[in-house]
């Protein structure tokens, strides 16, 4: 961002959000201390393994939860406005209004009883009360933009008849129809093909240039990261491990989890390995969290002190909860990146 966008207050601001779901022994916490600003026109992305709260996390922020077994604490606030204090009649007017959703999954995202149009329009007529005629034009307009082919002939079909793909396109207009400024978009190309994947990711780009929209934008795939983030969150077993502007993460990733996930992505260039890195283990569930630090028993760089909760490493935007000394960091980082040469990434 530029230094007039970083005079202005953060659209978004979330702090120390927590996130427990109650059971019938225990409050399981799923989601513990994230914090982070999402500015006017800035895409920031929350990559992590599925189990990393990224999701959980989401609908915290954007309360999506049931009250009556979650509890949410820290804070939230969008455009001055603290969300988790908000009455839920309000709140219900700030989701679909101003902020947009774009689910993981198209087909469990739209009613399968009422056709693409009417669930665009519904959308519409509700929270800028227009007219039927005035919303099914802007709808059409909206399938035009998000490339669906025919729209005015897309408008009367239902879920079942579009390909995952078009389903995927379709969700996205309902997302943006009320014009929001920030599209919280939770892996919105993991069930689609590499064609169809470039092409929302070109859409989710384009409308960031037209229209100024920022950007949540969840995933587990660091090849999307690095095309269309400014900043970086990387979450493992519901915290934020490492914190930083993209470009950072890829030149400079501090955390051993994230060394991880980057050796985990096939090389474009140079010798072709034999064998992609893996990070060994599962994640941890909640209810079983390992005592200090979270990663340390897939961590092949753990010593005495992660028995601990590790300290916050920081320097400017860029930090991480590690207790690996800076000096050290760039030998053992090329041993999982560049094992071959022994150079740092």
């Amino acid at each position: 961002m530029n230094a007039t966008s970083e005079a202005r207050a953060p659209l978004l601001e979330v702090t120390g959000l927590a996130v427990s779901f109650a059971t019938e022994s225990a409050l399981i916490s799923a989601v513990t201390d994230v914090s982070f600003k999402v500015g006017d026109g800035e895409i920031v992305s929350i990559v992590g393994e599925s189990g990393s709260g990224k999701t959980a996390a989401l609908l915290g922020i954007l309360r999506l939860t049931d009250r009556r077994n979650t509890k949410i604490e820290g804070s939230v606030t969008f455009r001055g406005r603290r969300l988790l204090d908000l009455p839920e009649r309000e709140m219900r007017r700030i989701r679909g209004r101003e902020i947009g959703f774009i689910s993981q999954n198209p087909m469990t995202a739209l009613t399968p009883v009422h056709t693409i149009g009417w669930q665009i329009e519904e959308q519409i007529r509700v929270h800028l009360n227009l007219a039927h005629a005035v919303a099914r034009r802007r709808a059409t307009e909206l399938l035009d933009e998000v490339g669906l082919p025919n729209p005015a002939k897309a408008l009367d079909l239902y879920p079942h008849q579009l390909s995952g793909g078009m389903r995927q396109r379709a969700v996205i207009a309902m997302a943006l129809s009320c014009n929001p400024s920030l599209l919280v978009a939770d892996e919105p190309t993991t069930a689609l093909d590499v064609t169809v994947q470039a092409q929302v990711l070109e859409l989710l780009r384009r409308l960031r240039l037209n229209f100024g929209l920022s950007i949540i934008l969840v995933t587990h795939d660091l090849g999307v990261v690095d095309e269309m983030a400014d900043r970086v969150l990387v979450m493992y077993a519901g915290r934020v491990v490492e914190r930083a502007p993209a470009d950072l993460i890829f030149e400079d990733p501090w955390h051993p989890y994230t060394w991880g996930l980057l050796a985990s992505i096939p090389p474009l260039h140079g010798e072709r390995p034999a064998r992609l890195a893996a990070i060994p283990g599962t994640p941890p569930v909640p209810t079983d969290l390992p005592k200090g630090c979270h990663f340390a028993p897939r961590c092949r760089f753990r010593f005495a002190p992660c028995a601990e909760t590790p300290p916050r490493q920081e320097d400017g935007e860029h930090a991480a909860l590690c207790f690996i000394d800076p000096s050290g960091r760039p030998r053992l980082r090329a041993q999982v990146l560049n094992p071959s040469s022994g150079q740092a990434a």
